[in-house]
This record gives C-alpha cells, structure tokens and sequence, in this order.
C-alpha cells in the first residue's frame, strides 16, 4: 500500500521530511541525554530556563514562555511547577492584569542553567553545527528562515 496519491507528496519529498524529522529527533535525544546525564535537567527544562535568562528582568509572560518554547500552556504549567519545587523558577502574578503570570528565573535556576550551558553548546557543536560547512550552514540558515516565514504569514483556513 502506498500512502502518495497524486495530490499528494511525491515519493522524494515525503523522503526529506522524513529526514529532517529524524534529524530533529536524533539531535534532540542526544542533548536530553547529555542534560540528564550531567546535570539531570531535562532540554524542556534547559529551554525554559534559557528563554527566561534571556529576558529583560528574567521574566516572561506564561504565555509567551509558552510560545517561545512550543508547548501548550499546561505543558508549561506542568514544567513550570517541576522548576519552581526545584526553586529554578517563580511565578508572579501581572500587577496589570490580574489573570496574568509571569515565570522568573531564580537565582538557583541561573546557576543551574550556568552550569549546564557548556553541555547543550558542545552537543548543539558535535550533532549538528561540526557536520555541516560554512557554507552549508548559511544555505540551512536561509532554508529554515524562509520556512519560519511562510508559516508565520497569515493564510485563510490554517489555524494560528
């Protein structure tokens, strides 16, 4: 049985994506494994960590938080309460809108996340950025910017 019909993906492009799909996957894994292994912080966790690093006072809007680091707004909640158990992070309520939080990083999570940045920057290095070339990493740029694009742009029917 054949999954291609005509309107379909042809047999090469159903192949890339499935390539790019194991590759998202294998890079994954083998970050989540070195975070676990060395600092027992899950990636989710390192992500979250490190987007609110990022942000100005350490502190993001729950929902945005969610955005950043693609998950659904009960899958951060979840992680959000795994991170403050462990003191890695806070909420605070919005003082303007009183249905508004805000995750903050601690002092704690800064340190965790300090000690375990070498780790996910040589594992980002070894499975993904030391197999490709200069040029070669400026041609995925441009491949992945032009796709970000496309899916952000507003089309009729596709569900934001």
């Amino acid at each position: 049985m054949t999954l291609l019909r005509d309107e379909s993906l042809t047999a090469g492009e159903l192949e890339v994506w499935r390539m790019l799909q194991r590759a998202q996957v294998r890079v994954t894994r083998h970050l989540e494994s070195e975070l676990l292994v060395a600092h027992a912080l899950p990636l989710a966790s390192y992500e979250v960590l490190a987007q609110l690093a990022e942000a100005p006072h350490r502190r993001l809007r729950m929902n945005d938080l969610a955005e950043r680091v693609l998950l659904s707004r009960s899958g951060l909640t979840r992680l959000i309460d795994r991170l403050q158990r462990d003191g890695l992070a806070i909420r605070e309520a919005c003082a303007d809108d009183a249905r508004g939080l805000f995750a903050v990083l601690t002092d704690r999570g800064a340190a965790r996340l300090a000690e375990a940045t070498p780790t996910y920057l040589r594992g980002i290095r070894r499975q993904f950025v030391d197999l490709l070339g200069a040029g070669e990493m400026a041609q995925v740029r441009r491949l992945l910017a032009r796709l970000e694009d496309g899916l952000s742009a507003p089309r009729p029917g596709r569900i934001p």
